[in-house]
């Protein structure tokens, strides 16, 4: 084990470490108290932070972490000097992850709680199956842009596409978009044709409502990143939300 321990930090390698053993001893340090964790040599190392209970916690992750970092995870900020793979927050309770870098398909699956914030681009199915409950809604920022089927089958949060990576004239987002969405808000920046949307949704174009409930969001995003805040011209974003609280009610297939 290659650790070094200072004032609650503690610093492991992941040098040499089947994915289990290293998990095993990111759990044991925050058992004996580390509150700051610096993971180097981190390379495909799946379900970093999955699981973990510790609110308070902060992970410093260099390298590129693997598959389901984050997943069930209720409290630790996961911060990814780089990029990151597939299922990163998958079913997250609660917490922040940051990814500085790109992210891979399927971000956010089933997320219940928490914030995710992507400075690049991500992958496809990004967000499906989101959910929220009272005052429990969870977030994800996409700085880049997505492949097909953002949103689906989302049923509560936010979801904030920012396309800040693009040229300005390829699409932001791919097909399929917020297919069979029935709760929450997305708002994309950039235009979405009808042909890449669900018919469950319709677009709006944004309020004093929407852009005083993203401002914080993205103040936030642009801190992280140390970018600026990307809400300059609000009349660049839509806002996408359900039309139907039983998208296929009426509908078998189309």
């Amino acid at each position: 084990m290659s650790a070094n321990t200072t004032n609650g930090s503690q610093t492991l390698s992941a040098q040499g470490l089947y994915y289990r053993e290293y998990n095993e001893q990111i759990r044991a340090a925050i058992e004996a108290g580390a509150d700051k964790l610096f993971l180097t040599e981190v390379m495909g190392h799946r379900y970093i932070g999955a699981g973990i209970r510790a609110p308070g916690t902060t992970i410093d992750i260099e390298g590129i972490p693997g598959q389901d970092m984050g997943a069930f995870m209720d409290g630790p900020s996961l911060i990814v000097h780089g990029n990151g793979q597939d299922g990163i927050g998958n079913t997250m309770n609660d917490g922040r992850i940051e990814v500085h870098g790109r992210a891979g398909d399927v971000v956010g699956y089933g997320m219940r709680g928490g914030r995710v914030l992507v400075r690049g681009d991500v992958g496809y199915r990004v967000g499906i199956h989101m959910k929220g409950y009272q005052e429990k809604q969870p977030v994800i920022v996409v700085g880049g842009t997505a492949g097909d089927f953002f949103g689906e089958y989302m049923a509560g949060g936010c979801l904030v596409l920012l396309n800040c990576t693009g040229d300005g004239e390829s699409a932001s987002v791919g097909r399929y978009c917020a297919t069979g969405m029935h709760g929450g808000v997305m708002y994309i920046r950039g235009h979405v044709e009808d042909y890449q949307l669900g018919q469950e949704v319709a677009r709006q174009n944004l309020e004093k409502s929407d852009i005083d409930f993203l401002r914080p969001i993205l103040d936030d995003f642009a801190a992280t990143f140390d970018v600026d805040n990307p809400l300059k011209n609000p009349s660049e974003f839509i806002k996408i939300a359900p039309v139907s609280a039983r998208p296929y009610g009426q509908l078998y297939v189309y």
